[in-house]
């Protein structure tokens, strides 16, 4: 009889099983409707008993969610039959469950980042059966795991080193304190006989044409019977036999003619469908198991060299430059992230250019949708284990729940050709040299034996094709500082903590896989989120979505020295938006200037979880901050640039293409108004996955008016690059230059702005005219003399509004007064 699965979806109700003494709850209903998969939050929020979480200060009143203990009770109907086995399968609980079937406890757990199967024919009934999952509270758990293990250092007040949830659940500098309960993935019943795949694990190779996949086959079994397990892919189909009593087998394909799987920069993603199918002695599969695999090689390049160590993704046998970004959970409540949400959030990352997505460790192992995309969009993925910014116990009864955790999902995600590389935890061992944990710890565990030892061996042992790091950062040798540039992976936080954007051409890492800088989100999100009257940047709700300590003090410090001082929220919001933009602008082009140094830039951070200040290019609704664009420009795989280089200025081409690049290139020394002070002339030859510098003579990269003289280079193919010899603030730009002609087009507006001087920092900000505007490109600066076209898509209602009085065009010129 083959595996027949039936899912629990409906009939659950949510109750209120055990009021805390200490945190106490308002009066609820005896039984409330509730949604699996989902959690205590979504349910209330369904039922009318709670305000949205995300809105106002909200967050605050209901604190008292995470503090109770939960019950979510179903019944479904059973009649006994041949099968050997009937199983309550759990694909996710949140987190610290205890099942009951009619009234018998069947289980206990205690991990968020798992699956569960319990055998439950013995204890249920022919006709109506209960199941009730009662969640207690994860604050108390973890505060007693604490206690009996002794407190160890976190970065957060909070205990989620001692649980295994996911951790921003406990609140962040970006992220609120919901502490989340419930049945987050599905649950089903199975029924099965004689045997069932457990695991299987391919691994795919490539040997000139020819793509080869290992697939390692564990079965669970209650017959000794002799059994057959296939393996197809492409038309290659081969077999093995598991003899009485085993349980496990491998197969070997080899497949014909492949053609590799690229990122989306470099090539195509063609993926195979691979099959496995156990038999006994029918032609009835007891079990399936089907995913899509793809054939391309990767390693992880970490020679020693006359700088020290690189950090470099290989694919293909082609060196990776990584032009990637951070990726948390995408809602506080996964539930309720779909397929078509991260279809469309994946795909903002691409249209930025972006090829690589880091899987936080502080988050969750993403959903087989979003390693599904990745794999179908062409976008690379780094998974972190689940540890982040604090010291991790070793002892029981985090230790086995650890390695349990790791061997499944190492299992479930090693299909995917898109993930390329697992790391083993985020700033832990960064923590230990310079975060004051060694006198607290003394001689306890902190977590080194996991990042060191028992990841690397369950990587090595399960995925043996894919690379393992032991975090971010990490240098390679615990001999060796874990954050230096020349080593490995390195974060980059002291700018926007405590230094000036202009700090980051004082590092050449050579991998940075963590720096961002903040901006407020876009004003329809503010204004759907938040309802203070007058709104402000200090206004209690706008403080309330600013999680990271003196937020507004840093983001205030870190505009100074760039941008004008301003009084009112618009503007404010505007120059905010543009710091947070130029600040990672400037730090990814100098950082890819460096090509071959440098390797890769994971910008901190994509996307965000609800609306909030922080630093995500996409915000909590979705929407594309200026950041978004600035990123996009200069993550464009041809970039051009024009930087500092010893004591003159550089034209640098950098290529991430598979084709040369090369083309007459003019840089011009130019007055606000246009007039042109000095030529230079050259032809720019870039190699493919390379990058070229040339050095501009004295005439063009000394300015006899620092304030009101620029730098302006262009290709054959209209690539452009600036250079200003001040700070936006004190430049002489002229007022009153833009002339504004607004179109209708289908679908929305065409905005023409032509400038008759040089205009800095133009952006149309579409969201300000209509909440669903969007712009194809928000943030240019317009040469003396030029124009610019905005086409933005609105829906038909947003037309009747005046674009003109929306104040949605803005520019620094309106803000900068000339002496």
């Amino acid at each position: 009889m083959p595996v027949i699965r039936r899912p629990l979806t409906r009939g659950w109700e949510l109750r209120l099983s055990v009021a805390s003494a200490a945190v106490r709850p308002p009066v609820l209903p005896a039984a409330i409707a509730a949604t699996v998969p989902g959690c205590v939050h979504t349910d209330l929020l369904a039922a009318g008993l709670i305000p949205d979480p995300y809105l106002d200060e909200n967050e605050l009143a209901l604190d008292w969610i995470g503090h109770q203990r939960w019950s979510y009770v179903t019944h479904f109907s059973y009649a006994p039959d041949s099968s050997d086995r009937v199983d309550l399968v759990c694909d996710g609980l949140d987190t610290v469950a205890t099942i009951l079937v009619n009234g018998r406890q069947a289980g206990k757990f205690v991990n968020q980042h798992r699956s569960y199967r319990i055998p439950v024919a013995a204890l249920l009934a022919d006709g109506d059966n209960e199941v009730e999952v009662i969640f207690d509270s994860a604050w108390a758990y973890a505060e007693n795991i604490k206690q009996q293990l002794g407190n160890l250092p976190n970065a957060y007040p909070t205990p989620f080193n001692f649980i295994r949830k996911m951790a921003c659940n406990f609140g962040w500098d970006w992220g609120p304190t919901v502490v989340t309960a419930g049945i987050w993935k599905p649950i089903a019943i199975e029924t099965w006989s004689m045997a069932r795949l457990t695991a299987v694990r391919p691994v795919a190779t490539v040997s000139g044409a020819t793509g080869h996949v290992v697939v390692d086959v564990d079965l669970e079994r209650t017959s000794d019977t002799p059994m057959t397990v296939t393996a197809l892919i492409a038309g290659v189909r081969t077999s093995a036999a598991v003899p009485a009593g085993a349980r496990s087998a491998q197969l070997t394909l080899a497949v014909p003619d492949v053609e590799l799987w690229w990122p989306h920069d470099l090539g195509s993603q063609p993926l195979y469908d691979l099959s496995v199918e156990l038999f006994a002695d029918s032609e009835t599969a007891l079990d399936t198991w089907q995913r899509r695999i793809g054939f391309r090689t990767i390693r992880l390049d970490t020679h020693a060299d006359e700088v020290g160590s690189a950090f470099i993704l290989v694919v293909n046998d082609v060196p990776i430059f990584a032009r990637g970004a951070n990726w948390i959970p995408d809602d506080c409540f996964p539930s309720r992230i779909t397929a078509d949400r991260l279809r469309t959030r994946i795909g903002q990352g691409i249209e930025a250019n972006i090829n690589l997505l880091r899987i936080w460790g502080g988050g969750i192992y993403e959903s087989d949708d979003f390693y599904g995309l990745c794999d179908e969009l062409g976008v690379l993925v780094w998974q972190d284990f689940l540890f982040a910014c604090a010291a991790y116990p070793e002892e029981e009864p985090i230790r086995s729940e650890v390695i349990a955790e790791a061997r499944e999902n190492v299992v479930r995600l090693m299909p995917h050709p898109s993930l390329v590389l697992w790391n083993g935890c985020n700033e832990n061992i960064w923590g230990w040299f310079d975060w004051s944990w060694q006198d607290p710890v003394g001689d306890r565990t902190w977590g080194a034996g996991y990042y060191l030892d028992i990841l690397p061996a369950i990587v090595a042992e399960l995925d043996p094709s894919r690379p393992y790091y032991p975090g971010s950062p990490y240098s390679g040798s615990m001999d060796i500082h874990p954050n230096e540039d020349d080593y490995g992976l390195r974060h980059i936080w002291d700018v926007w903590n405590d230094v000036d954007y202009t700090e980051y051409r004082n590092h050449v890492p050579r991998f940075v896989s963590e720096f961002g800088y903040q901006g407020p989100p876009n004003i329809s999100t503010i204004e759907r989120s938040i309802h203070d009257r007058p709104l402000t940047h200090t206004s209690r709700g706008m403080l309330h979505h600013q999680k990271a300590t003196d937020g507004n003090g840093k983001l205030a410090r870190g505009a100074a020295p760039h941008l004008p001082p301003v009084e009112r929220f618009p503007e404010w919001h505007y120059l905010m938006q543009l710091n947070q933009a130029e600040a990672i602008r400037f730090g990814v082009e100098h950082f890819r200037s460096h090509r071959g140094i440098c390797m890769g830039t994971v910008v901190w951070q994509l996307n965000d979880c609800w609306p909030v200040t922080s630093w995500a290019a996409i915000d909590g609704d979705g929407k594309k901050k200026l950041l978004w664009y600035a990123q996009r420009a200069a993550y464009a795989p041809r970039l051009l640039t024009i930087q500092p280089r010893d004591d003159a200025l550089a034209l640098i081409g950098v290529n991430d293409s598979g084709v040369s690049w090369r083309g007459a290139t003019t840089v011009q020394r130019l007055r606000f108004d246009g007039t042109v002070l000095a030529t230079f002339e050259t032809r720019l030859v870039v190699d493919r996955l390379a990058a070229e510098t040339v050095v501009l003579p004295e005439r063009i990269s000394a300015a006899a008016d620092r304030r009101g003289e620029f730098l302006m280079a262009t290709t054959a193919d209209g690539q452009r690059a600036l250079w200003f010899f001040a700070e936006d603030k004190d430049l002489k730009l002229a007022v009153d230059v833009l002339t504004t002609a607004v179109r209708q087009r289908e679908g929305g507006l065409e905005v023409t702005v032509h400038s008759s001087s040089l205009a800095r920092h133009v952006a149309v900000m579409a969201d300000r005219w209509h909440p669903d505007a969007v712009v194809d490109e928000a943030l240019v600066t317009i040469p003396p003399g030029g124009s610019h076209t905005f086409r933005i898509t609105a829906p038909a209602a947003a037309l009747a509004e005046s674009f003109a009085n929306s104040g949605a065009l803005r520019s620094l010129n309106e803000l900068v007064h000339r002496d």
